[in-house]
């Protein structure tokens, strides 16, 4: 387990540098493993708390996302510099910290099969348009490339994309099925368009946006 203090969903690439002597156990632990699919580990997004220091992740969220790691990079002070994939979602049942490294037990979270309305596919996509070319006007463009066609792809694309709040991006991860996260995230996106237009200037979700950190 590797808590973290940001939501990682599927799909996402997370770089990550690891420094604490009980994550680098993690990673010499992973690569020992021959198979490159079989690397896997868990991180949840810490609720309260700091990612280190002995006082670190003192109360986690309860579901996460299942990573591969990709990428490791040895430094030379013994640390690493790893990349890793988010392939699936889990729920923690409880956490063990007696071993080298924290553990945990876990129940695996199967996507809910549902349709997926073509209008609710558009209006995720257009909602989502607008917004990038509101927040364009105060910054950057940060994002690139053509959106999903694919409902389920596109659920994840703009859950990870979406500069929203920890406890709004966990509720995203949270979500039951597709549908039900392309309406959440139709809607965060619509209350973050209304707030800008009410105060025209950067989004207030610009302060409090995670960014990746290190361990």
């Amino acid at each position: 387990m590797f808590p973290l203090g940001t939501v990682v969903f599927p799909g996402m690439s997370v770089p990550l540098h690891v420094f604490e002597d009980r994550y680098r156990a993690l990673v010499r632990h992973l690569v020992t493993e021959p198979d490159p699919a079989r690397r896997l580990f868990g991180s949840v997004a810490i609720r309260e708390g700091y990612e280190v220091g002995d006082h670190g992740a003192q109360s986690l969220y309860r579901v996460g996302c299942l990573l591969q790691l990709t990428e490791v990079e040895p430094l030379a002070d013994g640390g690493f510099d790893v990349v890793a994939v988010g392939r699936g979602r889990f729920r923690l049942d409880r956490l063990l910290t007696d071993g080298e490294f924290p553990a945990a037990r876990v129940t695996g979270l199967d996507e809910g099969e549902v349709p997926v309305a073509d209008e609710l596919t558009s209006r995720a996509r257009a909602t989502f348009t607008a917004y990038r070319a509101a927040i364009s006007r105060f910054r950057e463009d940060p994002f690139s490339g053509a959106l999903p066609r694919d409902p389920h792809y596109l659920s994840w694309t703009l859950a990870a994309l979406a500069p929203l709040p920890m406890a709004e991006r966990q509720s995203l991860l949270e979500a039951d099925d597709t549908a039900e996260r392309l309406r959440l995230v139709t809607r965060l996106l619509r209350e973050e368009l209304r707030a800008m237009n009410v105060i025209p200037s950067l989004p207030a979700t610009e302060v409090a946006r995670t960014r990746w950190s290190p361990n």
